[in-house]
């Protein structure tokens, strides 16, 4: 029972690895080192929020 079951989660695991070096090399390759370091949402919070003392 406990071998198969430790198969099938290092199955798992060899899975999720791929899809994640997969999923690293097509942002890679898709979108500039600018646009990955950009922070547009922090820019816009800063804008948004309004602090009273």
């Amino acid at each position: 029972m406990w071998i198969p079951l430790s198969y099938a989660c290092w199955g798992i695991s060899i899975v999720l690895a791929l899809w994640m070096l997969y999923d690293w090399f097509k942002v890679d390759t898709t979108y500039s080192e600018e646009v990955l370091t950009s922070s547009r949402e922090g820019e816009l919070e800063a804008v948004s929020e309004k602090h009273r003392i």
